[in-house]
């Protein structure tokens, strides 16, 4: 049993911490959340240094690696910066199934443009009146109409849905199928297709680089070729995506945690207060062990699943087990980095309050 990363990937994140140390900065962060804008000009530099789709296979333009190299990337970006790093790591969100079950042309055209800085990617599977309750009967559908797949229905609460080049939907196929997830499929849907329409939500908590917006479809009429995986078969190649992506989402908590606790521990070196250091309090200092041993715990589990993934062992425990624990370890570790600042956490200039906000949706996201 080993629990040190090789040096190729020390040499990754290191690499990382590079990038970010030199791109990010807490200014660009908050004017982008402000103007809630995706940070293209970052996604095209990571693209070029093989951040984005880290783990895609190399011939389709990823870097040939892992899913403990994609969740280092995600670790070390949340860390440098939860709003940047955020909207960075979501840039592929959904690839995953068609890296998995896509047709070979299908690799080919979307996973080398993703990766390849060229546009972003979208997952579309909730819906207004079901939320992301998958095994219902959903209201997008798609019907079998002249040769091709007439799609109606909307989608909401879809990462990157104002921004992306194309939408990997969900859709209902089958409505006699008997239970309903019997009877669904999924569909590349690209942006420009007639009758598609997508708007961004605004006024989000937190995460305000990383657009989030709702997609309509009308008679969106699209070809055989554009089903990812197998017709009716769509619920479980969804299930088997967020199996994956869930470690991710859990490896950008933990570094959300971390670069809250980073913060919070400057701060408490810095600052006096009854004559000494914050850190030299033994509340502060009780606070302060207290989150980096949560961090901890959480960032070993989001490993475990992670190499779990690599070796082939997709478990759907593990990884909902990483993504419910560094979820509920980065909003406890914000609230606390927040409390040691005390009025300076609460104010925009410190970048604590940006990061509880951030931080809360990986409660949420991903289920």
């Amino acid at each position: 049993m080993r629990f040190t990363f090789t040096e190729e990937q020390e040499d990754i994140r290191a690499a990382v911490r590079e990038f970010c140390q030199k791109e990010f900065t807490p200014e660009l962060a908050r004017e982008l959340a402000r103007r809630e804008e995706f940070p293209w000009e970052l996604y095209r530099k990571a693209c070029q240094l093989g951040f984005i789709g880290i783990h895609f296979p190399e011939e389709y333009g990823g870097g040939g690696y892992g899913y403990v190299e994609a969740a280092i990337v995600a670790e070390e970006m949340c860390r440098a910066d939860s709003t940047l790093g955020t909207a960075l790591i979501l840039a592929d969100i959904g690839c995953d199934v068609i890296m998995h079950f896509g047709t070979e042309e299908q690799k080919e055209r979307y996973l080398s443009l993703v990766a390849g800085g060229r546009g972003l990617s979208a997952i579309a599977l909730t819906e207004p009146a079901r939320g992301s309750d998958l095994a219902a009967c959903l209201d997008t559908r798609a019907i079998r109409e002249g040769g091709e797949w007439v799609i109606n229905g909307v989608k909401t609460l879809i990462t990157n849905a104002p921004v992306a080049a194309f939408y990997i939907t969900l859709c209902q196929t089958d409505l006699s199928a008997e239970p309903p997830y019997r009877g669904q499929t999924l569909f590349i849907v690209e942006a420009d297709t007639p009758g598609l329409e997508a708007s961004q939500i605004k006024d989000k908590m937190g995460i305000r680089a990383s657009p989030t917006g709702e997609v309509s479809y009308s008679d969106v009429r699209v070809p055989d070729e554009t089903i990812v995986g197998q017709l009716n078969r769509g619920f479980y190649h969804a299930l088997a995506f967020l199996d994956e992506s869930r470690v991710e989402i859990a490896a950008h908590a933990v570094g959300i945690a971390e670069g809250a606790l980073d913060r919070a521990l400057k701060y408490a070196r810095e600052r006096e207060a009854f004559g000494r250091k914050l850190v030299q309090l033994q509340a502060i200092a009780h606070k302060l062990a207290e989150m980096a041993t949560k961090i901890e715990a959480a960032r070993l589990l989001v490993y475990k699943a992670a190499w779990a993934l690599d070796q082939g062992k997709l478990d759907p425990a593990l990884s909902s087990m990483a993504k419910t624990l560094a979820g509920r370890v980065a909003v406890e570790v914000c609230d606390e980095a927040v409390q040691i600042l005390g009025g300076y956490g609460y104010i925009g200039d410190y970048d604590v309050e940006r990061y509880y906000r951030d931080a809360k949706i990986t409660e949420i996201y991903e289920g």
